[in-house]
This record gives C-alpha cells, structure tokens and sequence, in this order.
C-alpha cells in the first residue's frame, strides 16, 4: 500500500493544558475536523466519527471507529481505520513556547492503489484548517 506523510506546525495562543484538554476530547472533533459532523458510542480510548463527504454531488456519511489517546500535555494520537481500506495514523505534539502551544501534526496515511491523492488532499484540508479552527476555539473569550 502507498504512504504518506503529511506535515503542519502551529501555534496556539493557549496554555498546553488547555490544548491538551481539547485535543484528547472526542465530541470538540466535530468541526475541528471539517468533515467531523457527530461524534458516536465514545468509550474510553476510542469513538466513532461520522465524516461527512460529498462525491460527485451525492451526500455520504463515513462512520469510523478513532483510537484516542495521550499523555497528558505531551502529545494526543491515535489511529483511523476507514472502509475502502484507508488506514490514517495521526499525532500531535505540544511543546510550551512563550507564544503558547506548538503543535506539531503529523498524519500517516495508507491506501489502496489509487485512492492516496483523493485521501492525502482530504486529509491535508482537515489538517491546514485545523490549526485555524482550534486557535479559533482556544482564543474566544
């Protein structure tokens, strides 16, 4: 199966606590993952999300099951196990700057032949939003 490695390093203006906090969260997902629509059957280290996609002008809702652990202002990660084969490992690791948390984000991905470019392009729009979103949250007063 072909990989890939996606990259995005941020800041949030926001104690690591408090990223740590809403990162290790299932239900703060919807959103943060645009395509995240509901979070479902949430038990301790995993939940499902339901990940809405619209394809070639028809509605699906991609329910899978998301592995979610951490360690406590260190880092959150956890793994995806998609149907059609699409296997998405991600970390994000915090780091207390004067600015506030870096977050380094990191996703692995897996596919079957021929669907990386559609998956990888998904997956790279979540993650560049998600930097946005999350200081969004964080920084509302």
């Amino acid at each position: 199966m072909p990989e890939k490695i996606l990259r995005n390093t941020f800041t949030v203006p926001a104690p690591v606590e408090a990223v740590f906090d809403h990162l290790s969260r299932p239900e703060n997902y919807i959103g943060l993952s645009p395509l995240v629509v509901a979070v479902e059957d949430v038990q301790d280290g995993s939940y499902v999300a339901v990940e809405r996609f619209r394809f070639l002008g028809l509605k699906y809702d991609n329910r899978i099951r998301v592995s979610l652990l951490g360690t406590p202002g260190k880092a959150v990660w956890g793994e995806v196990n998609s149907p059609g084969g699409v296997h998405m490992a991600y970390r994000f690791d915090l780091t207390t700057t004067p600015g506030g948390t870096r977050v380094d984000d990191e996703l692995r991905l897996r596919t079957p032949f021929g669907l990386m470019a559609f998956a990888s392009g998904q997956a790279r729009k979540v993650q560049l939003a998600r930097g946005i979103i999350l200081t969004e949250r964080l920084t509302r007063s």
